[in-house]
């Protein structure tokens, strides 16, 4: 095989973000990476009756906010070399390329959100801003921004900074948001009027519960997935009452996210997404009688996103399947509405096949992950690790996986304690050691059982990873035996958790203190613990450091106070920066630089490691 040209072709291959679908429900937009410098916005009928349109041409990546309320133009985000910092412009349909800007260039803050009023002036968002004095803040306040004026009135003040950005309501008298002011942990639901007079908590299941909202098309009801005990349960807010009515509580399902497509009866259907075990599986719900149905089925994942005629428009994908929108008729036959398919220059059924694997870990907690092996003889394995941590590893097209298959090496990725998809108990076990515990066991047992089963071979392990997964690439080369771990390429990883923690985006550090049960000054002895940095003298594999200077998530100080620990412990290390790059490697001129290094690195490590051994 030409590994060139495949690589070529793996990435040519879009890969397709955020798709919303229009308020009246006649177009989905969308993001699509690979087809040019950068992540792109298009556009496409929701029916397939018409050609997509491509309404960005960009040099930084662009991505979907929000459609406005007349369905007529899209509100988009972009920030410069992955940095963050998000600008919002406006583009109309009829007018693809032309991009008006609606805030400010080189922010000097962070952006949640984004929506239009329907008086075509204001413009709602979440910022670490404070208007009056043009200061970046910690918390991360409600705003309201005049495009006529340029003056923002601060809607609501939580007192922490969260991630989350407020909804307006379709009448434009209300924004839903989020808080976590109780504890770190939690996350409550809030309304304030659009004038800023009354804010009010609506949805509270304790300090350390979590609750996820969101608007129906009336403006009038919220649907909601609450945390209850071992699991979550979805139910209906209703303004006009302060009423709650629970839809779907069964401890036996992991309801993942819910939604109510913007048009349909109205009652809905709200779209339940669950994943059992890493797999999505959806169900539609009627919101007035609880009455639940499926969509059809159809080969690999389907998230449905909107009903049109005899039909609904979805999200389909799996393994030897790119993400693409497509239209199910009822009697469940996919139909491309973007033209995806004749874009891809791959034999889709030449691919790597997702294989589910299971073993055991040091306490007996099963862990899943899925294998995809090479065809020929296998040069050795790479454990690719997901970020998050709270997410989880899917039978998703991925081209990484798909190129270091192509290049000899089976690979490996597991969902470790703290994934989604598993349960909420599951997701939570995490926090019971904190970063560095025993999730850290789940991936190395997982390494163990391949090699305990013939699936692997000592010396020949590597370990990857962009964020979450490079911080675990790097605590696993920092506590394993080359024979289990002979190298590792730490992406944009977490190397001084302390250092991470003062240095990252303020409206993350929340979720670092959930993780590890308070911040630096609070629980110090475990930041100092599960921090990589401080045990690279154990480090015997290879290294290879990746990471994009412009990333404000785990920024270039993790690099700079990591490699001066492994220069004064003479550690040899490779180090491959980026510098248009912010947190994950995402531009195709550098993912052709990083895939076949990664490869080439394995590939060297695991002959020295043979030839020390022999």
């Amino acid at each position: 095989m030409n590994t060139d040209r495949y690589l070529e072709a793996l990435l040519s291959v879009p890969t397709l973000y955020k798709p919303e679908v229009s308020p009246d429900g006649r177009w989905v937009a969308w993001s699509w990476s690979r087809l040019g410098p950068a992540a792109d916005v298009f556009a496409v009928p929701a029916d397939g009756s018409g050609p997509t349109i491509r309404l960005t041409e960009t040099v930084d990546d662009t991505l979907v906010v929000s459609w406005t309320p007349d369905s007529k133009a899209v509100i988009v985000g972009q920030d410069r070399d992955g940095d963050e910092r998000t600008r919002l412009f406006r583009v109309n349909l009829e007018e693809p390329g032309e991009i008006e800007p609606l805030t400010g260039e080189s922010p000097n803050y962070y952006v949640r959100g984004g929506q239009l009023h329907p008086n075509g002036r204001w413009l709602v968002y979440g910022a670490n801003l404070d208007p009056e004095s043009g200061q970046e803040i910690e918390e991360t306040w409600v705003l309201r921004h005049d495009l006529g004026t340029g003056e923002r009135r601060v809607l609501a003040r939580p007192l922490r900074a969260n991630y989350h950005a407020p909804q307006l309501n379709a009448p434009g008298d209300l924004v839903l948001y989020h808080r976590n002011d109780l504890d770190p942990a939690g996350l409550q639901a809030w309304l304030v009027d659009i004038e800023g007079r009354e804010d009010r908590e609506i949805l509270n299941f304790g300090p350390r519960a979590k609750v996820s909202a969101s608007w129906f098309p009336d403006g009038r009801r919220i649907l909601f997935l609450a945390e209850a005990g071992s699991h979550r349960r979805l139910g209906v807010w209703n303004l006009e009452d302060d009423s709650i009515r629970w839809l779907v509580d069964d401890p036996n399902r992991d309801l993942e996210y819910a939604f109510v497509p913007p048009v349909g009866e109205p009652g809905g259907p709200a779209v339940v997404i669950e994943v059992e075990q890493a797999r999505i599986r959806a169900s539609l719900v009627d919101a007035e009688s609880g009455t639940e149905t499926r969509p059809p089925d159809v080969p690999g994942n389907l998230v449905p996103l909107s009903p049109v005629e005899n039909g609904w428009v979805g999200l389909r994908y799996d393994a030897r399947h790119p993400v693409d929108l497509v239209r199910v008729s009822d009697n469940g036959a996919p139909t491309s509405i973007t033209g995806l398919p004749e874009r891809v220059t791959l034999d889709l059924n030449d691919l790597a096949a997702a294989e589910e694997l299971v073993w055991e870990s040091v306490d007996g907690l099963e862990i899943r992950g899925w294998l995809y092996r090479t065809p020929g003889s296998r040069a050795g394995t790479v454990v690719l690790v997901h970020g998050g941590p709270t997410a989880h590893a899917e039978d998703r097209f991925n081209a990484e996986v798909h190129y270091l298959v192509s290049r000899g090496f089976d690979v490996l990725t597991p969902n470790y304690r703290g994934s989604t998809g598993f349960g909420l108990e599951f997701q939570e076990k995490i926090k019971e050691d904190g970063w560095g515990g025993r999730e850290q066991d789940d991936i190395r047992a997982g390494i163990e059982a391949l090699i305990g089963r013939g699936m692997a071979e000592r010396g020949k392990v590597g370990i990857t990873g962009t964020s979450y997964g490079g911080y675990s690439a790097w605590w696993a080369l920092t506590h394993c035996p080359p024979e289990i771990v002979a190298a590792a390429a730490p992406i944009c990883g977490m190397t001084d958790l302390v250092v991470d923690y003062h240095a990252t985006r303020p409206d993350l550090r929340p979720y670092s203190e959930e993780m590890m049960g308070g911040s630096p000054d609070e629980v110090p002895d475990r930041y100092d613990e599960r921090s990589p940095i401080n045990f690279v003298e154990n480090i015997r594999g290879g290294l290879l450091i990746v990471q994009g200077l412009q990333d404000p998530n785990v920024t270039r100080d993790n690099v700079h106070a990591v490699t001066t620990e492994l220069e004064r412990h003479r550690v040899p290390y490779e180090l491959l920066t980026f510098e248009d790059e912010g947190h994950g490697i995402a531009r195709p001129e550098n993912l052709h630089i990083l895939y076949p290094r990664l490869a080439d690195f394995f590939e060297d490590a695991f002959a020295e490691d043979s030839l020390t051994s022999g």
